[in-house]
């Protein structure tokens, strides 16, 4: 369940349709019912159009660090993802000084907390798609906070105090390699999840599985995925993405393996 367009991720499999993961956020929501914590390599498999290929950070198969941590707030979150982006250039920094001057990577450890841009004050800057503007503009990671909930996913919480704002974040990295990762707090009651469909004109038969655990309870969370390759791909200094991944298979690119 994205916002963004993708090609659809249907296969038939035993005479059944079967979805391909995109994305791990529904199925953390529901393993929160029994766990207090969610920490998972997750494989995603998502179809890009053809002309996200030229951006140099789009996969089509790629591993995110999907975490969910129970009843967390977005600022509780937010923080646990400044430690893994510190914690990961820290240590990179200090066990890979060789590997590093090869690479011609300086790396700039950025210091939490991490500033943050509400997404009106962003999109007035660099204006609509402010992605690409906002990272180059960067020299540290920031956050962009606060979107509005016509651009996001029918699971992200809105804020009760705000209306059509939503309780969400992206981390973006500097130098202009763009968005780290995507998190925030989820929608978990049933009313409003129903609301949000509506309001989204998505078809709830589409979410019927998931709609029956919503129903039978959900617990608050938040929580966020970052991309594997993406921060590989930041860490090294990079051109494409492609280049974080063996056997990369990329948007518009068919390979013989």
């Amino acid at each position: 369940p994205l916002h963004h367009d993708t090609f659809d991720g249907t296969v038939s499999f035993y005479g059944s349709p079967y979805q391909l993961t995109k994305s791990m956020i529904l199925h953390k929501q529901i393993a929160l019912r029994t766990l207090p914590r969610i920490y998972s390599f997750s494989p995603n498999v998502r179809m890009e159009p053809a002309e996200r290929a030229s951006l140099g950070r789009y996969l089509a198969e790629f591993v995110q660090l999907d975490l969910e941590v129970r009843d967390a707030s977005r600022d509780e979150i937010i923080a646990v993802g400044e430690e893994v982006v510190v914690h990961v250039l820290t240590r990179v920094a200090e066990r890979c000084p060789v590997e590093l001057e090869r690479l011609g990577r300086e790396l700039s450890i950025p210091e939490a907390p991490f500033e943050r841009v509400p997404f009106q004050e962003a999109q007035g800057r660099f204006g609509i798609g402010f992605d690409d503007a906002l990272s180059a503009s960067l020299s540290a990671p920031a956050w962009v906070i606060d979107f509005p909930r016509s651009v996001r996913e029918f699971y992200d919480r809105e804020d009760p105090d705000r209306t059509d704002i939503l309780l969400d974040m992206d981390l973006i990295y500097p130098e202009g390699y763009g968005e780290a990762l995507s998190g925030g707090e989820r929608e978990h009651t049933l009313p409003r999840i129903l609301r949000r469909l509506e309001q989204d004109e998505i078809d709830k038969e589409r979410f019927s599985q998931y709609l029956s655990f919503v129903e039978e309870g959900l617990p608050a969370s938040a929580g966020f995925g970052i991309g594997i390759e993406r921060l590989t791909r930041f860490v090294c200094g990079l051109e494409n993405v492609e280049q974080a991944r063996l056997f990369a298979k990329a948007p518009g690119k068919v390979g013989a393996i």
